[in-house]
């Protein structure tokens, strides 16, 4: 959990409300297309890409999208996945679809989201 980083209450309650019940989703897999986070292929010839879904709960996929930035704006976990994803040689997008992948799976139901009391800290951000 230490991963959602920049995570406040309300993201939290979002989150937590938007999910609904946790027995919908069996496995990590199946709760990435609903948050919007499963990568759909776009590749053309040799070249193999991954872009970002448009599909699945919206506003879930932008509280994770706003969880993301603060990471990466801020440091923590999710700011090294994000700049070792940039070392592979991925662009910015392609990096920051990678993180909220990454944080759609620490979310994922069964987590200690449901039990969050407060807020995260967060190394460097404002109170």
């Amino acid at each position: 959990m230490r991963l959602l980083l920049a995570l406040r209450p309300l993201l939290a309650a979002k989150i937590v409300g938007r999910v609904g019940s946790v027995s919908r989703f069996p496995t990590k897999a199946r709760f990435a297309p609903y948050t919007g986070t499963a990568p759909i292929e776009a590749s053309s010839g040799n070249l193999v890409r991954h872009r970002l879904s448009r599909a699945g709960d919206r506003q879930l996929n932008a509280a994770l999208h706003i969880v993301a930035v603060c990471q990466v704006r801020y440091g923590g976990e999710g700011g090294d996945f994000y700049r070792r994803k940039l070392a592979e040689g991925k662009s910015r997008r392609e990096a920051l679809r990678c993180l909220k992948r990454r944080l759609s799976d620490v979310v994922f139901p069964g987590q200690a989201v449901s039990t969050i009391p407060g807020s995260f800290p967060c190394k460097g951000a404002p109170p």
